[in-house]
């Protein structure tokens, strides 16, 4: 058979030889097999658009201006089917927004707005984002009308800029350019956790200690975006809920300043919703009926589940007196009355004024006669018990346009995050102002006389390895998630990078000291020096080889400075890991082939980029502290396909090496002497089987100059992964 069960009673059979759902699979059999999908996620395939499809083509010829007045007319088109509270959606999309854009985190810079991901699974059926299903659908018109000219994830982040606007908040900008994906992302690791808000403990070493989360996770719970409104695995607490709030948002991105307005912020417009049971809603979107169409969380047959009789979070209320405006009516409140805890209506912890008056009680969202209890998270009350944060609010409210410029500016960062530096930025909306997060890089000469500088270059000491492998530290800090990192700006040469371990700062300190002169005396940026020096030391390998190639080399990188580096920020894109340099800092949990594939993915490599890159380096010999692990050739230096012909050639065979489980030898099958050592990494290369395929196409006879070209495309790939002045 094929697997597929036969489970419905009654019904006729039906050839069936395919796996159609996400039940099972294939490679099941296997659970800890490599997961290659995550590099060729995204395919074009996937695309409805096409292979030709240019959305930023498409985003010149929007009417910026009549999109926005179309999403401020919707912000008080009430629909019956998903009526507006006190008429105004404006708290409903700083939401969907918000819960896009909180996703992000910055230990790998995944997550965030920045691909429309909040459409698909898991995050359109998370518990957190209950709801923003209905925001969406509300969107839909807009969408279809302005079509390809609009981004879902443009459009998403704008409702929400908008929603603010609406209210009264004057925001510091708004940027186009972020392009849709068209099915879940596979890459991105949200926990370990197999139920939804499980218990906290699951991703903490010690949950009383909010720095020991599971990296790279920034959310306490599985199926939250930020922490437990309610508390510590939904125990009031506000001190300790601060605590978590600060390594929370701090994973985010964000510092004290930014957190504590960023909560008041969010909460000073919209209300929280749990006025009902949880067991009288319907399934998450993915696993709604066919005929919900994709909307999730419905109530149950004979329930209302709209207006005022929403469920989301199990909360409440509204934090302030006037939830669809723009005021300091969120510290008004928060500061202005002593707070008890009680029971919502649908049995959730939040915190209620002792006392209050009733004309600063917020209306009834259907009915303004009617007056309604505010309220309070635990996370709210952690900005008034937290020292910190409460001195952070005393100045917001002795300065209110403090407050408004504190949280314009952590808004825009919020839902921009990820979109890397500002030259990626499109529209007439964008801030001039440098901002240090964006990781601004100065733009460099392209009027220079590239082969002279390669001839002195060449002329150096320097030798191969030195030159490929400083050239590939500097470009692999590059991240596919966030869009940061990269060669250019040569921050390699600054704090925190320069001091990296996994850099060889002294080796680091050599090459520069002969590369900085020569940039200097040229006039040119050492960003493009030091991938020059890289490429001069890929063709010396090449000719070695007998391959007379010249590497494609694209001018105009520029240097940052210390002033335009945030060094703390930087701290997360610090390699631990380097499969293609053969280096590990540590003994981790997860496996050397894991960690390899993970940043291959970061890079934006394809499975048979990421092995023909390794194998090349190997010959190379690029490897971390000069380690001759891998090093499958007789001749070192040049760019041959030793390393994947010796790895498939029959007449050796592997072993462990004693004494070491991680190191590996292959021997010559008839004397049994070894030959070369390796590692994982390399090993998996032979054992894994669809690497295995790549490594023998590699090693095939016919196949010598297709490496030397594949090999060279693929690291020209990474030397420009950061190059979004110029076309891919």
């Amino acid at each position: 058979m094929d697997g597929n069960p036969m489970n419905s009673a009654g019904k006729c059979p039906v050839m069936h030889g395919s796996h159609t759902s996400t039940a099972a699979s294939n490679t099941d059999w296997w659970p800890s097999a490599l997961n290659f999908d995550i590099l060729h996620q995204h395919d074009r395939k996937t695309n409805p658009l096409g292979p030709d499809f240019n959305y930023r083509e498409q985003l010149k010829s929007l009417d910026v201006e009549a999109l926005k007045n179309d999403i401020r007319a919707l912000m008080t088109d009430s629909q019956e089917w998903w009526p507006a509270d006190w008429g105004s959606y404006v708290g409903m999309f700083a939401r969907v927004t918000w819960h896009a854009a909180g996703s992000y985190r910055l230990g790998d810079g995944r997550g965030g707005a920045g691909t429309g991901n909040q459409r698909f699974a898991p995050l359109n059926s998370w518990p957190d984002n209950n709801n923003t299903d209905k925001g969406r659908r509300l969107l839909w018109p807009i969408k279809k009308k302005y079509g390809n000219k609009i981004s879902w994830a443009d459009l998403i982040v704008l409702a929400g800029t908008i929603a603010y606007e609406q209210a009264g908040l004057k925001t510091f900008g708004f940027a186009f350019g972020r392009e849709d994906i068209w099915h879940p992302e596979k890459d991105i690791y949200w926990g370990a956790e197999k139920e939804f808000l499980e218990g906290s403990e699951s991703r903490y070493a010690d949950v009383t200690k909010p720095d020991t989360m599971e990296n790279p996770l920034a959310a306490v719970q599985m199926g939250l975006i930020y922490v437990n409104p309610e508390g510590v695995n939904g125990q009031p607490d506000p001190a300790a809920t601060a605590q978590h709030i600060r390594e929370t948002f701090a994973r985010m991105a964000m510092n004290d300043e930014e957190t504590v307005a960023l909560t008041a912020g969010g909460h000073t417009i919209g209300k929280s919703h749990g006025n009902g049971r949880a067991e009288n809603m319907g399934a998450e979107p993915e696993g709604a009926a066919l005929h919900e169409q994709g909307l999730g969380w419905n109530a149950q047959e004979g329930r209302r589940g709209i207006g005022r009789d929403q469920m989301v979070s199990g909360i409440e209320g509204a934090w302030t007196s006037n939830p669809t405006k723009w005021d300091m009516g969120y510290f008004d409140m928060l500061f202005g009355h002593e707070w008890e805890l009680r029971k919502s209506p649908a049995g959730a912890w939040q915190w209620e004024p002792v006392d209050i008056k009733p004309e600063d009680m917020p209306a009834d969202v259907e009915d303004p006669s009617i007056r309604t209890m505010p309220i309070m998270t635990d996370a709210d009350m952690a900005m008034k018990v937290d020292p910190v944060y409460r001195a952070i609010c005393e100045k917001f409210i002795a300065d209110p346009a403090s407050f408004d410029d504190a949280f314009a500016r952590a808004w825009f960062k919020l839902t921009h995050r990820d979109m890397g530096p500002k030259a990626r930025y499109v529209g007439p909306d964008v801030p001039s102002e440098d901002l240090i997060w964006q990781d601004p890089v100065p733009a460099g000469r392209t009027d220079y006389d590239v082969e002279g500088l390669k001839a002195r270059i060449a002329a150096t000491d320097l030798t191969v390895a030195d030159m490929v492998a400083t050239a590939w530290d500097s470009a692999r800090t590059f991240r596919g998630s966030d869009l940061r990192g990269g060669a250019n700006g040569a921050r390699i040469r600054l704090a925190p990078q320069k001091d990296w371990a996994g850099n060889e700062p002294a080796r680091l300190a050599r090459v520069l000291s002969v590369l900085q002169p020569i940039a200097d005396e040229a006039g040119v940026p050492l960003a493009d020096v030091i991938v020059l020096a890289g490429n001069v030391g890929i063709e010396k390998a090449a000719q070695a080889a007998g391959h007379a190639i010249t590497v494609p080399f694209a001018p105009g990188r520029g240097d940052a400075t210390e002033e335009q580096t945030d060094a703390a920020s930087f701290d997360a894109l610090e390699p631990v890991h380097d499969g293609f340099r053969n280096w590990l800092k540590a003994d981790f949990a997860v496996n050397a082939e894991e960690l390899l594939l993970d940043r291959a993915q970061l890079l934006g490599l394809t499975a048979a980029e990421m092995t023909v890159l390794l194998g090349g380096l190997r010959v190379i010999g690029a490897n971390h502290g000069g380690s001759k692990l891998g090093v499958l050739t007789d001749r070192e230096g040049a760019l041959t396909q030793d390393f994947f012909v010796n790895l498939t050639d029959m007449a050796n065979r592997w072993t462990k090496a004693q004494g070491d489980a991680e190191v590996y030898e292959i021997r010559d099958r008839k004397t049994d002497a070894v030959r070369w050592q390796a590692s994982r990494v390399d090993v998996t290369v032979g054992s894994n089987s669809i690497l295995r395929s790549y490594a023998e196409v590699y090693a095939q006879d016919d196949n010598a100059e297709k490496f030397v070209r594949d090999f060279v495309a693929a690291w020209v790939k990474v030397m420009n992964a950061d190059r979004f002045d110029i076309a891919a």
